[in-house]
């Protein structure tokens, strides 16, 4: 059963404009949004409290309602916060912070902090949607599908970091390639990653369950459970991001941060590879989410770099001697 009713955000765009609503629409309900400018709702979670109460008095106070028609074709839901400024977004995450891959045990108490691995995914700009396509490269080693937490931050203008809320996403990634060499990994994380349009208002939830179905030519070909909330990681969500928020370069003013928590055994886990066209459904049922995207496997562009440029006349003749 999804958890008790949580306040929730979300941003889109309609009639050339952006807008914000609370609340999820409902099927066959009409939307009721509010015009907003870019930056107008980070701006609201860094000058208040982020509850629910005063971003709804910053954001429709003299704003007139806008009702949506249902199934309306020109409603574009958008990532939480995200600025139409490309690059004023980041997306990145942590590696192994699950307690399965650590024996089942938790950071102790009182222990010195070690973070987990982290890495960087690519600006906001690149997030997908639900239902649009994870694009990834034409020849990857053995993908995974990674349902996971998205933290949300967004810096003031001295730098600062302001929690906004959280999100859900599925960060696909070429994990073959990573157990081949992990020093390969910045290239395994280049590939598509997907959010969730709606933007959980409060701390990070520490139960979080759910189950992905991959379809294969209309079929199920793979399905299996999984948990990626505070209370299944080892490292402490505080502990992570705190450290993370030390360098100064996620604390550009401005800058939006999203950051994923990490993910729990999937289906590449149980022998299962994901293959092109392949139909990632991820339905975090604790909360009542759900979403799905493609997979589109991509050829290189049709050009190549050219070769070096000849030796010079004097070199050549000293090379062929």
């Amino acid at each position: 059963m999804p958890s008790p009713h949580l306040p929730v955000l979300f941003e889109a765009e309609y009639d050339g404009a952006r807008h914000v609503g609370f609340g999820r629409p409902e099927d066959g309900v009409p939307h009721t949004l509010y015009r907003v400018g870019d930056g107008a709702v980070a701006a609201a979670f860094v000058a208040g409290d982020g509850s629910e109460e005063a971003l709804r008095a910053a954001l429709t106070e003299g704003t007139d309602a806008v009702v949506v028609p249902p199934g309306d074709p020109g409603l574009r839901l958008l990532p939480p916060l995200l600025p139409r400024a490309s690059g004023a977004a980041l997306l990145s995450g942590f590696m192994g912070t699950h307690r399965k891959k650590w024996g089942g045990r938790t950071a102790p108490d009182g222990a010195e902090f070690t973070p987990p691995k982290w890495f960087f995914k690519g600006f906001g700009d690149w997030v997908r949607l639900p239902g649009e396509d994870l694009v990834v490269p034409a020849r990857p080693v053995a993908l995974i599908e990674e349902p996971e937490v998205a933290l949300v931050y967004v810096n003031d203008a001295d730098g600062t970091p302001h929690y906004a809320g959280y999100t859900f996403g599925n960060d696909l990634c070429d994990i073959g390639l990573h157990r081949k060499d992990p020093g390969y990994n910045p290239y395994c994380k280049l590939c598509d990653t997907a959010l969730a349009p709606w933007l959980f208002l409060g701390p990070p939830p520490r139960t979080v369950t759910g189950r992905v179905t991959i379809v294969r030519d209309g079929a199920t070909a793979w399905e299996g459970a999984f948990d990626c909330g505070d209370d299944a990681l080892y490292h402490r969500v505080q502990d992570m991001a705190d450290h993370l928020f030390t360098y100064p370069a996620v604390r550009r003013p401005g800058l939006v941060n999203y950051v994923l928590l990490g993910a729990d055994e999937a289906s590449f886990h149980d022998g299962f590879r994901i293959a092109d066209g392949d139909r990632i459904a991820v339905d975090v049922k604790s909360h009542g989410v759900a979403f799905a995207n493609r997979v589109r496997f991509v050829s290189p562009a049709p050009y190549a770099t050219p070769a070096a440029a000849p030796l010079p006349a004097a070199e050549s003749s000293v090379a062929g001697a």
